[in-house]
């Protein structure tokens, strides 16, 4: 039976980040990791594609009255889908793999954690699947790696584990006093969502370019591009113009195809 105590009063002076779990396989990890949210004091928690579905009774009675991030949970499809209204992620793997993205600790992220929160700039942080982890591809849609410094001769860590240790480091940032106030110079990065738009753009105009050569790296190549671009941290401004850049290129080449078709036509005759 679900534990109905109630949830914890928010510090409405900060966004926290979400917590994204992808591909939990167990209900009691998903518990698990809802009672370390509790502890260190976040509340949101995303769940995409989990194996058995969603609700799992199992879970709530694991996250030992830890409810509310269980409550609130939201399911997603894709990662895609539950990082687009969010700014800035951090994946968590022990393998950065082919992804050239910032790697940083616990530690080193909890400070940048803290400045996003306080700008109430909205952030991720994605765990993947029990035993297989995070694909490539999603990794390459965020903006930075943690990764654990585990003993390299044993770097299994469960689901729950690797959480409580990434929020326990923002926990002490958040404790850390006294904090200095900062100030937001710049307009906020745009969306996810509004990134993976011209994502796609930029790659279909490719393709129809002959750009993706040979086709087997054309995945590869993809993955650098977007890592490339996430690196950016564009404003929704910012999209635009590269959008529209992206815009008036294909116009441009379709003008010049146009041309020389004409001339071609005009010297046959």
């Amino acid at each position: 039976m679900k534990d109905k105590r109630p949830a914890p009063e928010r510090d409405l002076n900060l966004t926290p980040p979400c917590v994204i779990l992808d591909r939990p396989q167990l209900a009691d990890n998903i518990g698990a990791v809802a009672r370390v949210m509790a502890n260190f004091g976040l509340h949101e928690l995303r769940l995409v594609a989990p194996r058995d579905g969603w609700p799992q009774e199992r879970a709530w009675s694991m996250s030992s009255g830890a409810n509310w991030p269980l409550d609130e949970a939201k399911v997603f499809a894709t990662v895609a889908d539950a990082i687009a209204d969010l700014k800035h992620v951090y994946a968590t793997t022990a393998r950065p793999r082919e992804t050239q993205l910032p790697i940083v600790t616990p530690r080193g992220c909890a400070d940048t954690l803290y400045r996003d929160a306080h700008n109430h700039t909205k952030t991720g942080l994605l765990f993947g699947a029990e035993r297989a982890g995070l694909e490539t591809s999603d990794i390459a849609l965020c903006q930075g790696i943690i990764t654990i410094p585990v003993d390299p001769h044993f770097q299994s860590l469960n689901l729950a584990q690797a959480v409580n240790i990434v929020l326990y480091e923002w926990r002490l940032q958040v404790l850390d006093a006294p904090k200095p106030e900062f100030t937001q110079n710049m307009h906020a990065p745009a969306d996810l969502n509004i990134v993976h738009g011209l994502y796609g753009q930029l790659e279909d105009e490719l393709e129809k370019a002959g750009f993706f050569f040979p086709p087997e790296k054309k995945d590869s190549m993809v993955r650098n591009l977007r890592v490339a671009l996430g690196r950016a941290r564009f404003t929704e401004q910012e999209v635009r113009t590269f959008r529209g850049v992206v815009t008036a290129l294909t116009k441009g080449r379709g003008k010049v195809l146009a041309r020389r078709a004409e001339t071609q036509e005009k010297d046959g005759d």
